[in-house]
């Protein structure tokens, strides 16, 4: 057998209370991790960016919210229309959750822990705590690379650090800060939900699980899922940064921060195979 090199695209083309949507692939195979803003916003910004013809072979959902999960139905009649009907894979949690007019055809159950092959990529569904039924996040491991979406959760677990250690390229959520939230125009109650062990992570948070899950590998950083009223980007940033800095790995790797109305330039990461 020979070995063979290839490129895994990670573009987030969504991401916030607004709507969540990424996608990972490799030219042979992809995914899109969430469906949360329109099938038309998807589909378009794929095209801007360069992908639009890249493989759409699975959706993956995280969780039921509407942010992640609102274009299930549209897109997947869409994506059926462009070739082939392409599964929805969630946690049986999940399926039961999500509205009546978001579900989509082709729901494939799948279980937290539990490892299942899109083609020929290995995806990992890791368990959040979030105040949802069943909520996951993903691993997708294409090759000798591996590529995180881990977003909507209350805390870190070491869990997620284990997975997050091999990761090349991560999408990571940095919700809100804690001071801006806290003095900020939510209603107290609302405050209380995103504070919670089952809510979002703040930048403190997100810092702490970045520390512990800090591998040698990882080269690209998208801080994801910013609160607009919450946060700022540079407030984030300084954040993720700090934390690299603190760990040995600041100049090697490239953060940037996910936005809400555009995607981000595509980030690849070089994988071997046999």
């Amino acid at each position: 057998m020979s070995l063979f090199t290839r490129d895994v695209t990670v573009c987030v083309l969504s991401s916030g209370s607004a709507g969540n949507c990424t996608y990972v692939g490799d030219g042979h195979a992809g995914v899109l991790i969430d469906c949360g803003v329109s099938t038309k916003q998807i589909l378009s910004r794929m095209a801007e960016v360069g992908l639009g013809d890249a493989p759409i072979d699975a959706v993956l959902v995280t969780h039921e919210h509407s942010d992640h999960v609102g274009a299930a139905a549209v897109l997947g009649r869409a994506l059926a229309k462009r070739g082939r009907p392409v599964p929805f894979y969630m946690t049986r949690g999940t399926n039961e959750g999500i509205p009546d007019p978001c579900v989509p055809d082709g729901v494939e159950l799948i279980e937290a822990g539990r490892s299942f092959r899109v083609r020929h990529l290995l995806v990992e569904p890791i368990p959040v705590p979030h105040d949802t039924r069943d909520p996951v996040a993903y691993r997708i491991n294409v090759g000798d690379a591996a590529v995180a979406v881990i977003t909507d959760l209350g805390r870190p677990t070491a869990l997620l650090a284990r997975h997050m250690r091999e990761c090349h390229a991560l999408v990571l959520e940095f919700n809100h800060d804690e001071e801006m939230l806290m003095e900020g125009p939510y209603p107290y109650p609302l405050k209380q939900r995103i504070k919670s062990n089952h809510g979002h992570l703040s930048n403190a948070q997100a810092q702490a699980l970045l520390m512990d899950g800090l591998g040698d590998h990882l080269h690209y950083l998208m801080l994801a899922h910013l609160s607009e009223e919450n946060n700022t980007p540079t407030r984030a940033l300084v954040a993720a940064q700090r934390t690299l800095q603190d760990g040995g790995a600041f100049g090697r790797v490239d953060v940037k921060v996910c936005l809400q109305r555009t995607a981000l330039p595509p980030v690849r990461v070089q994988t071997s195979s046999w």
